[in-house]
């Protein structure tokens, strides 16, 4: 090369340089989910329960990393909440509205965002939205609901020839417990990835999901101990809507597979609750010492491979869950303990250590936050905002949301007695309208039940034990939240075009 053709070629050389310099620079993603896992159970949030457990791990994710105390999911039940994630979008647009429906290989994702502009993806572990994973390069996921040992799992390769959704008989099974497992693969996929690009991967962990069944390696983890029971364990919902009347998910509704024994008998509402919460909670905490033990096998993977630095690792949970508050496990309800995800963020270059944020931020922002961080800009289909400020100052613009949307849709569950609802939270309220249908155990028997609303001051109430809806003096600030309320709910697409009925359930209920 003489030195003419030497110069010309020098900027080009320069550019590309540039540009590779540009794309190592593009954080890596490790988002980490389980299924059901309370904040209540994450020792980072404080809380009766780290007084005896804790999340080491998990809690190191917030300790080099921030801590978002009110991340709040659109509709708490898990497919729902995957789908929201995914399309950064309420279960009104991408039509994921309960356990019933799934995400469509052709409806667009974050992972097919980040796909198209140069990453390398995959999912690993739960799916449970029903049709075949689109936007990953890889994929190793559960077909169905999954169970906890020597899971089933499906991969693009066991698939071959199907059609959707997914054949459980074409899936392989893999030996262990299913964490050990989802971990096993995850890590595997990250030593055979192409070190040239950056990559993102889904690590979804089925546990702690009900019926809590743990690794025998933690079989006496707890035994010696008396967990710290909730305040409101024994609560008898005075006041409340008709709809704690009518549900079966309070503690005395558990089943001998739920409680691993044979029922005791004999024993009062109040002395079940007592005894049932004490077996229940050590199941579903030896479930989370398992996701605790794999998350740290996670991080020092990432340690030992010069990844932290320039990787955001993200735990969270599909939605919250309740632990024995108000005498209830599960979730579905818009009371804190299912609205509130935990959510634990670490990327060194950008978020400071041991910060916390209670912003409001909801599910369907979790999509254009990543695409943030990847450098793309967040595409029109998506609700969700980006919280990527919020992350990198510890601090919510000024124009951030003071208020979210939240609507569970699935109408007369037959499992647990349940009713739809929707609602509004700020920083200080939550107003909800419990509106749905009750329907028997047969799926066809309809329970007698009359729409309500209830109204809580999280203030000078945190655990949701006086519903202030029906209390004189409080009209001012009802119409107020429930203007903002339907002013969501329009933003949001969520019209009830489909269901006329609901126009005429409002016009007696709502003023």
């Amino acid at each position: 090369m003489n030195k003419i053709q030497m110069v010309l070629s020098l900027p080009l050389t320069l550019l590309c340089a540039h540009h590779a310099a540009g794309q190592e620079q593009r954080p890596n993603i490790v988002y980490i989910m389980s299924d059901d896992h309370s904040a209540q159970a994450v020792s980072a949030y404080g809380g009766i329960l780290s007084k005896v457990m804790s999340t080491p791990n998990i809690d190191r994710i917030g300790r080099e990393g921030i801590r978002m105390d009110r991340c709040c999911v659109t509709n708490s039940i898990s497919a729902p909440s995957r789908g929201c994630i995914l399309t950064g979008q309420y279960s009104q647009l991408n039509g994921i509205y309960t356990l019933n429906d799934g995400l469509l290989p052709e409806q667009d994702n974050f992972a097919k965002e980040l796909q198209r502009s140069g990453y390398q993806t995959a999912v690993v572990g739960k799916w449970h939205l029903k049709n075949e994973p689109a936007g990953f390069d890889y994929y190793n996921v559960m077909p169905d609901q999954g169970r906890y040992f020597n899971p089933r799992l499906i991969s693009a390769e066991d698939r071959r020839g199907q059609t959707c959704p997914f054949d459980r008989t074409k899936a392989t099974v893999y030996e262990g417990h299913s964490t050990d497992v989802i971990t096993d693969q995850v890590l595997g996929w990250l030593d055979r990835r192409d070190p040239g690009k950056p990559f993102m991967v889904m690590c979804h962990y089925k546990a702690p999901h009900r019926s809590w069944e743990y690794a025998p390696r933690f079989e006496t983890l707890y035994d010696d101990i008396r967990l710290p029971e909730p305040e409101n364990l024994l609560d008898t919902y005075e006041g409340k809507a008709e709809y704690a009347r009518i549900q079966t998910m309070s503690l005395e509704n558990m089943n001998e597979r739920d409680l691993k024994c044979k029922l005791p008998e004999n024993l009062t509402r109040d002395e079940f609750r007592h005894r049932a919460y004490q077996l229940y909670m050590k199941q579903y905490l030896r479930c989370i010492a398992g996701i605790d033990e794999n998350v740290g096998r996670i991080l020092d993977y990432l340690d030992a491979n010069g990844l932290a630095e320039n990787t955001i690792v993200v735990y969270t949970s599909d939605q919250g869950f309740f632990l024995g508050e108000h005498g209830w496990f599960d979730k579905r309800y818009m009371l804190e303990e299912s609205l509130r995800m935990p959510l634990l963020v670490r990327y060194p270059k950008e978020i400071k250590a041991g910060t916390s944020n209670g912003s409001i931020v909801i599910n369907a922002d979790f999509a254009p936050t990543l695409l943030d961080f990847a450098g793309i800009e967040r595409p029109e289909y998506m609700q969700g905002e980006s919280f990527r400020p919020i992350l990198r100052s510890g601090k919510a613009p000024g124009n951030w949301r003071d208020a979210m949307y939240y609507r569970y849709w699935m109408n007369g569950d037959v499992h647990h007695h349940t009713v739809a609802n929707y609602g509004i939270r700020t920083e200080r309220y939550v107003l909800t309208f419990y509106y749905g249908r009750a329907l028997g155990m047969t799926g066809t028997e309809e329970l007698d039940y009359t729409p309500d609303w209830e109204l809580y001051d999280l203030k000078k109430d945190p655990a949701q034990m006086h519903n202030i809806y029906h209390e004189k003096g409080n009209e001012r600030l009802i119409r107020k939240l429930k203007t903002k309320l339907l002013e969501l709910k329009r933003q949001y697409g969520d019209t009830d075009e489909k269901y006329p009925e609901m126009q005429a359930l409002e016009a007696k209920y709502f003023w």
